[in-house]
C-alpha cells in the first residue's frame, strides 16, 4: 500500500524528546514516509535521527523555516506537520487521513493536542476579534485554523496559496496558512480521535521575551499580508499606540510583551519588511476566491 503522507518533524536540539516522537510515528497504522528536518542541532540530535530520511539545515530556521525547507520534496498527496516533542496515538494519521479523503472541501485537518498531564491543549485555532489565533480546547467538526504542532495538510493546496512563510520563523505560520487557505475557498476541520501527546514549549520557552517578539511580530505580519486592509491598520495602530504609551503609564502589566525594548524591536522588524509584505499580500489576494471581509466576518470573535 503507497504512502499517501508525508510526515515532517523540524527538530533543534531535540534530544530529550525526539527519540519518543519517531519511535511514535513508527508505530502508526498507515503507510507514511518520514523526514527529519534538523535545523543545526548541536546537541547530539543529530545522532539520534541518523537512522531516518533526514535534511540538515545549516542555520536554525526555525519551525517555518524548517517546513518550507522541504515542501519541494514532498511527492504525497498530504503533508504532515508534527512538532518534535509530541507524540501520536498508532491511529493518529490514520485518523487524519480517513478524515479529508472524506472531506474533499477539507484541505487541513488539525488533531487533539493533550499536554502532558492530559488536559487538552488544542482541537483546533479561533481568530479573535483583535486577530489573533487561538487555542480551543472545544470545537465542532470546522474550526478557523488548525495548530501546526499535529496537523495534516493537502500538499497541493499548501503550494497553490503559497506554501509556508519561512521568514516568520516560529509561531503564527499556521494560522496564517489556514487564512491563505480560506482565501483560496478551503475548509479546515478537527478530528479529534487523532490524539497527540505534547510536551508544549519544550524547544521554546512560551513566556519569554523570544517568544512574544515572535508572536507579536507574525500576528501583525499575518494580518497586513491576510485580513481585510482596515482590520491590518487597526491593529497596527493599536499596538503602535500602546507602544507610544507605555513610558506614560504607572500600571504597565509585567508581561514580557508590555516591554518596550520588545514592542519597538518587533515595530522596526515590522517595517523593515513591509514592503515585501505588501507585495505579498498583493499575491495573496490574487490567489483568492473569498473575500477577506467575508472570512473576516464569518470567523473573527467565534
Amino acid at each position: 500500500m503507497s504512502a499517501l503522507s508525508t510526515v515532517v518533524v523540524v527538530t533543534w536540539r531535540g534530544r530529550d524528546h525526539i527519540t519518543a516522537c519517531l519511535d511514535a510515528l513508527e508505530a502508526q497504522k498507515s503507510p507514511h514516509r518520514t523526514i527529519v528536518v534538523d535545523n543545526a542541532s548541536d546537541d547530539g540530535t543529530a545522532s539520534l535521527i541518523s537512522g531516518h530520511e533526514v535534511v540538515r539545515l545549516p542555520e536554525n530556521r526555525g519551525y517555518a523555516g524548517g517546513l518550507a525547507a522541504v515542501l519541494d520534496m514532498i511527492d504525497t498527496p498530504y503533508v504532515a506537520w508534527l512538532n518534535d516533542d509530541a507524540v501520536p496515538d498508532p491511529s493518529w494519521l490514520t485518523e487524519l487521513e480517513n478524515a479529508l479523503e472524506g472531506d474533499p472541501g477539507a484541505a487541513a485537518a488539525t488533531s487533539s493536542l493533550l499536554l502532558t498531564d492530559g488536559s487538552t491543549q488544542s482541537v483546533g485555532v479561533a481568530l479573535t476579534s483583535d486577530g489573533h489565533g487561538k487555542d480551543v480546547v472545544l470545537a465542532g467538526r470546522e474550526v478557523f485554523g488548525f495548530c501546526g504542532g499535529a496537523a495534516l495538510v493537502r500538499t497541493a493546496e499548501l503550494r497553490a496559496v503559497g506554501g509556508v512563510p519561512a521568514s516568520f520563523f516560529c509561531y503564527y505560520e499556521d494560522t496564517d496558512t489556514a487564512w491563505r487557505l480560506r482565501l483560496a475557498g478551503h475548509r479546515v476541520i478537527s478530528v479529534g480521535p487523532a490524539r497527540v501527546r505534547h510536551r508544549h514549549g519544550a524547544s521554546t520557552r512560551p513566556g519569554s521575551e523570544l517568544f512574544h517578539r515572535w508572536n507579536e511580530r507574525n500576528r501583525l505580519l499575518m494580518l497586513l499580508r491576510c485580513a481585510p486592509a482596515s482590520v491590518a491598520v487597526r491593529e497596527l495602530a493599536r499596538f503602535l499606540v500602546i507602544t507610544a504609551l507605555l513610558p506614560l503609564r504607572e500600571d504597565v502589566p509585567e508581561a514580557a510583551n508590555f516591554k518596550l525594548g520588545l514592542r519597538l524591536k518587533v515595530l522596526g522588524e515590522v517595517l523593515i519588511r513591509l514592503p515585501a509584505t505588501v507585495f505579498q499580500r498583493f499575491v495573496i489576494g490574487s490567489r483568492s476566491k473569498i473575500a477577506r471581509r467575508q472570512v473576516w466576518q464569518d470567523w473573527a470573535g467565534r
